[in-house]
């Protein structure tokens, strides 16, 4: 795959696509804290990882039409929410995720009239984390939908995985978004559920974050699938496939 640039990402808060009103992203970063361990014996510092952290910082524009961003981010939510960050919106590309607090909602009024808004999420509880996303951006099904297989390069791996869902729109009773899991894209090996791989059922605008037991086998192949009673769910899912062990 060739070089990209940054054109045609999207930011996702809580269920709610905010793209159109984002100026600018300035930081997206995480990862375990770095502790100095070095030994008095030593000519070059030691260290080792301690707590995971993660941020997205973001400028906004100023749009107080229902449910833009002003509608989300003035309200400074005091809970947990959901901040992805989708390069791109093709099927398989990449989508940082985070759990977080939203941080300040800090105004800057420029000289030549500009109002922009700089806004901080902080991760609470798992820190930031990169996924592949299992829908090329949002995606719109009418009715139960067997998705598109994408591929995770390898073959399969035994550490868990982690999934994020946003629900954007919803008609219907109840949809429930689910992975699947196959060695070869359902050619030889059928596509199977993937144990602890279901969302809860949404009814409305939601946003989740699941994750499998952290020994699990997880094939090369997964996908989004939908089951329910429902006319129109609008939805974006993105997982993280573990390549080594990981806790939480």
């Amino acid at each position: 795959m060739s070089k990209q640039s940054g054109l045609g990402d999207n930011l996702y808060i809580a269920g709610y696509d905010v793209s159109g009103d984002i100026n600018s992203l300035s930081a997206i970063g995480g990862g375990p804290a770095a502790l100095e361990v070095t030994g008095i014996d030593k000519l070059a510092f030691e260290r080792i990882g301690g707590l995971r952290d993660g941020r997205i910082e973001f400028v906004s524009f100023f749009n107080p039409a229902t449910d833009r961003a002003h509608d989300r981010l003035s309200a400074l939510p005091t809970a947990d929410e959901l901040v992805t960050y989708c390069r791109g919106t093709v099927l398989g590309s990449p989508a940082a995720n985070l759990i977080g607090k939203q941080i300040d909602y800090a105004p800057t009024r420029a000289d030549d009239g500009a109002l922009t808004f700089a806004v901080q999420a902080q991760a609470n509880g798992y820190g930031l984390e990169w996924c592949t996303q299992l829908t090329a951006g949002m995606r719109t099904d009418g009715s139960a939908t067997n998705g598109t297989g994408v591929d995770f390069g390898t073959g399969s791996t035994s550490f868990g995985l982690q999934a994020y869902l946003h629900v954007f729109a919803f008609t219907g009773t109840s949809v429930t978004v689910k992975l699947q899991e196959s060695s070869d894209n359902g050619v030889g090996d059928a596509w199977a559920d993937v144990t602890g791989g279901g969302f809860t059922a949404a009814t409305g605008i939601t946003s989740q974050r699941i994750e499998t037991a952290r020994g699990q086998t997880v094939e090369r192949y997964l996908r989004a699938v939908t089951t329910g009673t429902f006319s129109n769910a609008v939805f974006a899912v993105s997982v993280c496939r573990n390549d080594t062990s990981t806790t939480f």
